[in-house]
């Protein structure tokens, strides 16, 4: 229990997807111009990496690695089906996006209209197909690990565009000098936040 606790923290703080990997920076830097429409989408990046990241563990440990389908029969032992790992794991995410955008679309017009074209862009988010590939590179150990990195993932890509979001809104009335207005400040402001999670890096998990 306590592992399946640290891969969540850690996931959030020491290898979050924007501020150690800068994975998802597009949906990051396009949509964080509200408070609102940032919420919604981290949301739904958390759902959709809760979701395909133990979906993709149990693809991957089942079926794609090498030895996989052993339990089908013994001749099955030496079959690797590991170079399909890409498009097998691009066609889950593509589908719990479907899903996301029309459950959105049904409970919330508002914020569907809001989010426009980048709800679904979050099939093409490499952070999400990150989370995944991340998963197979670590060999988690149990459905409970790699759901526990699913979701850490999401709450921390959560925090980062909600947290540069809020910073945008109030930088609004700040006197920023005119060639760094818009993206130009929002990178360095990603840059400083980006070394502030760096002090996570001393947590001993």
């Amino acid at each position: 229990m306590q592992e399946i606790f640290n891969i969540f923290i850690k996931s959030i703080f020491i290898d979050n997807m924007i501020f150690a990997y800068f994975l998802g920076m597009c949906s990051y830097l396009a949509v964080s111009k509200t408070v609102k429409t940032s919420v919604g989408l981290g949301a739904a990046v958390i759902f959709v990496l809760g979701i395909t990241v133990p979906v993709d563990y149990m693809l991957n440990e089942y079926i794609l690695k090498a030895g996989a389908l052993e339990w089908l029969d013994a001749s099955f032992v030496n079959v690797d089906l590991s170079f399909l790992s890409f498009i097998m794991f691009i066609a889950i995410i593509a589908s719990m996006v479907q899903l996301v955008e029309m459950i959105v679309e049904k409970f919330s017009p508002a914020l569907y209209s809001s989010l426009g074209i980048f709800l679904p862009l979050i099939a093409v988010n490499c952070a999400i197909l990150g989370g995944s590939l991340f998963m197979q590179e670590r060999e988690y150990q149990s459905l409970a690990q790699a759901t526990s990195f699913g979701l850490g993932s999401g709450v921390g890509w959560f925090l980062a565009i909600v947290g540069i979001a809020a910073i945008r809104e109030k930088i609004r009335y700040s006197d920023v000098p005119a060639p760094l207005r818009g993206l130009g400040i929002t990178f360095i402001i990603t840059g400083l936040m980006g070394i502030a999670f760096m002090s996570f890096l001393g947590i001993k998990l």
